[in-house]
């Protein structure tokens, strides 16, 4: 990008030009653009499509980004070490909404 003012070079999307000090025109490349559509955020909801007993292991591991494994592990360890582990996932199963988590597993035909 070239400073219309001193004619040097500047990187590019610069709005002022550290030569000579020279505000720079707003192009469509430097202008910011405001964002179209907003992501959904992250929901924590019970598994519908990943489930063992209520589907709470899944939905936890599905909003932290971990192996629903990991997740069942650490509740077991959790109810043998302190007890709270069963406390707490009744709890979960009774606030927690449904939802579907993850990708949800594709339907197997049998094979002819």
């Amino acid at each position: 990008m070239i400073c219309p003012n001193c004619q040097k070079d500047i990187a590019a999307g610069s709005r002022y030009c550290y030569n000579c000090g020279a505000k720079q025109p707003e192009t469509a490349a430097s202008a910011p653009s405001p964002p179209t559509a907003y992501p959904a955020g992250k929901r924590l909801v019970r598994s519908t499509n990943d489930r063992k007993i209520a589907g709470i292991c899944a939905g936890l591991a599905d909003y932290f980004d971990i192996d629903p494994v990991i997740v069942r592990v650490l509740w077991v360890l959790a109810f043998f070490c302190a007890g709270t582990g069963l406390l707490a996932y009744v709890i979960l199963w009774i606030v927690l909404p449904q939802g579907v988590t993850g990708v949800p597993r594709p339907s197997v035909s049998p094979a002819c």
